[in-house]
């Protein structure tokens, strides 16, 4: 069975587009987020840490709802468009997880939905399989 989980702390999006997070057999899938506003526009004059620090705040909502925690994360793809700032994506990721991290690949992409999103990252998480 596949479930779908949410969070009143990530903004949905309109039907029949995707779920951000779904669940199948105790494997949470979090679609790739940014650092939009819950009202959907972009959170403006924000750089690569603060926005990961936003999109690790939403993977949390999310993960938490479906029961797990931030440790269960086993699998990070995370795409930008300024790659030499990738340091601070690292910092931000540093103050959510501990221990084992989960994999990760960082890519860099020409674009993503707006000029003024930086960075977009997805995330697998096997629930209540973390430290």
């Amino acid at each position: 069975m596949i479930t779908r989980y949410t969070s009143l702390k990530v903004k949905e999006p309109a039907p029949k587009l995707w779920s951000n997070c779904i669940v199948c057999d105790g494997i949470a899938y979090i679609a790739g987020l940014t650092s939009r506003n819950a009202d959907g526009v972009t959170i403006d004059g924000k750089d690569e840490y603060e926005q990961t620090k936003i999109i690790f705040h939403k993977h949390k909502a999310l993960i938490e709802a479906a029961g797990g925690k931030m440790a269960d994360f086993t699998k990070l793809t995370i795409f930008v468009t300024r790659i030499e700032n990738n340091k601070q994506v690292w910092k931000a990721r540093s103050e959510f997880f501990s221990g084992n991290f989960p994999a990760c690949s960082l890519v860099e992409v020409s674009k993503l939905a707006t000029p003024d999103i930086y960075v977009e990252i997805e995330g697998i998480a096997h629930i209540g399989k973390g430290n």
